[in-house]
């Protein structure tokens, strides 16, 4: 009997250069826009490309290991195909004071997605619970209060691409994983390239498919965590992808 062990898993992150957007920084924080397709930590399947890594050589591993070695600086996460803003801690005074900070919804989060179909307001709230999937344990879903999370998102119709397509904004209050992907879809209006929750290509067959879920964090202000009477307010424009399908749709469904 042969048995061959697996290598031992990373105890620690490794430094990578990999250039990533830098919105703000300082001593205590650092704020960046994710490209669209990195992950934010390792985990299984993942190698040495995640924006830990990157930031770990950015800020020469000064980033706070008070939520783990594996995941230094993390106080909250985006989806790997979602880009967008997102702050990291470099002190461990910042990392819980970020924590206290989202965990009490004390700051502002804002979203922009593509979305299939066009809504008849011009904007709405949901409330509906969110709760892993029972069948397919990598997904959310819409759930009952007792196997949910309460979970709040404000939209708002800000464009529209004839009946086929609407840009939406969208303003959430709690951090539920998949959260604007759940709701829209469950509100009948799925992201583009959003297979797992509902998108289906044929329905805008006119375009080229969508490669990712079209959805991109564009704004996060708050308070800043160490520094009192400092407002951090940062936005991230959107990337090429996301700015060409737009341009896409408003040129055909005009």
């Amino acid at each position: 009997v042969e048995i061959e062990l697996p290598p031992p898993p990373p105890t620690e992150v490794s430094p990578v250069d990999i250039p990533v957007e830098v919105l703000y920084e300082d001593g205590d924080v650092v704020v960046v826009n994710k490209p669209a397709g990195m992950t934010v930590h390792p985990g299984s399947g993942t190698s040495d490309d995640t924006l830990v890594h990157a930031m770990m050589h950015h800020t020469k591993g000064n980033l706070s290991l008070a939520g783990g070695v594996m995941r230094p600086g993390i106080v909250h996460r985006l989806d790997k195909e979602t880009s967008g803003v997102m702050i990291l801690a470099k002190t461990d005074n910042a990392y819980y004071r970020l924590v206290e900070m989202f965990s009490s919804r004390a700051l502002d989060k804002r979203y922009i997605a593509i979305c299939c179909g066009v809504p008849t307001v011009r904007s709405g709230v949901i409330r509906k619970p969110i709760g892993r999937h029972p069948s397919f344990k990598t997904r959310m879903c819409i759930s009952d209060d007792a196997n949910g999370r309460d979970a709040h998102t404000e939209w708002f119709l800000e464009e529209k691409f004839g009946n086929k397509a609407s840009l939406i904004s969208c303003k959430i209050y709690t951090g539920r994983t998949h959260q604007i992907r759940v709701h829209m879809s469950d509100l009948g209006f799925p992201i583009l390239g959003d297979y797992i929750y509902g998108f289906q290509k044929n329905k805008l067959k006119e375009i080229p498919a969508a490669q990712r879920v079209m959805l991109h964090a564009y704004k996060l202000s708050l308070d800043h965590p160490t520094k009192p009477g400092v407002r951090i307010d940062v936005q991230a424009r959107p990337p090429r992808d996301f700015l060409d399908t737009v341009e896409i749709l408003r040129k055909t469904y005009a």
